[in-house]
């Protein structure tokens, strides 16, 4: 039965059921221990919010506790550098899938330095260098945290500067995509200056709280934030359904039906367009490098509601 013909209650226990299942699980798949301080995070956590279109919000398990939000912070960049440039920014990046790892070199030298979308990292690189423009990294990521800020109502949204300084250090494949953007001219900025706020930026802390209420900017209905036009809503959500999980894309959109954006630190964004934003995180990631867990209590989400773009 749908949710929208339950009440509170039963939406509750359904979340509160999707956290037993998972803390009861065996297999929680690995945390990404390539950036140091990412691999010192207890995977043994688990947390969901969801965030209506009517203005209930439904939290369990570690719903409450601030997680390295990473790749979901590509959303955000989006939003801010289609706001800076509209549909000028697809002339340096694309909007297809690419089907290969989210850090791989291989596309950008057969297709002269346009990354394939604004979701694999060379495609990050450019939105980030888009909304930087001219103005110094400490005034963007300002503008970025004062966008989430508005977006989730919170005021303690925060850059975790051990998370940024672990990322910059081990960042020489994001260095070398840069570089290789740099040479084709598709890059404004330094790469110094680019992955610097790169990295910055995806060291946001959010919790899922606060991450369910900053995906209501996605969202079509009265007392959503109206911080993009619905236009610029639709195709985020598009290029979430079809490239927000790098090569598990079609995986996830097979299991889930649902747009959603993930990140290496296990929390992933979903929108049920005109129901609800839904934030899950779990540490451990499958292969793909997406949370193992929090794709798996999104598939049961969308079984047990009936939430799905495909009816």
């Amino acid at each position: 039965m749908p949710v929208t013909e339950l009440g509170r209650e039963q939406m509750q226990d359904l979340l509160d059921a999707i956290v037993s299942d998972a803390m009861a699980s065996d297999d929680r798949g690995k945390v990404a221990d390539y950036i140091p301080e990412l691999s010192r995070v207890d995977p043994n956590q688990f947390g969901i919010c969801v965030a209506t279109v009517s203005g209930e919000v439904y939290a369990a398990g570690d719903a409450d506790t601030p997680f390295s939000i990473q790749s979901v912070s590509k959303v955000f960049a989006l939003a801010l550098a289609l706001g800076k440039v509209g549909d000028q920014l697809w002339h340096r990046v694309g909007r297809e899938p690419s089907g290969l790892a989210f850090n791989s070199l291989l596309l950008l030298e057969h297709e002269n330095g346009i990354p394939r979308n604004p979701f694999i990292n060379a495609g990050a690189l450019v939105t980030t260098d888009t909304y930087l423009a001219d103005s110094s990294p400490r005034e963007a990521l300002g503008q970025m945290v004062r966008f989430v800020q508005a977006a989730c109502d919170f005021e303690d949204i925060r850059i975790n500067q051990n998370v940024a300084q672990s990322e910059i250090a081990t960042a020489n494949r994001n260095f070398a995509l840069a570089h290789y953007l740099a040479s084709f001219g598709n890059l404004r900025n330094s790469t110094d200056k680019v992955l610097g706020t790169y990295c910055h930026q995806c060291a946001i802390d959010m919790s899922c709280r606060q991450l369910a209420l900053a995906g209501r900017l996605l969202l079509e209905g009265p007392g959503m934030p109206r911080l993009i036009s619905r236009d610029r809503r639709r195709r985020i959500n598009a290029l979430m359904m079809t490239c927000g999980h790098y090569d598990g894309s079609g995986d996830f959109a097979f299991r889930v039906g649902l747009p959603g954006k993930s990140g290496v630190g296990g929390g992933i964004l979903v929108i049920a367009p005109g129901r609800a934003s839904i934030a899950v995180w779990s540490p451990g990631l499958n292969q793909y490098g997406n949370s193992k867990l929090g794709t798996e209590a999104m598939e049961t989400l969308a079984r047990k509601t009936g939430w799905s773009v495909f009816g």
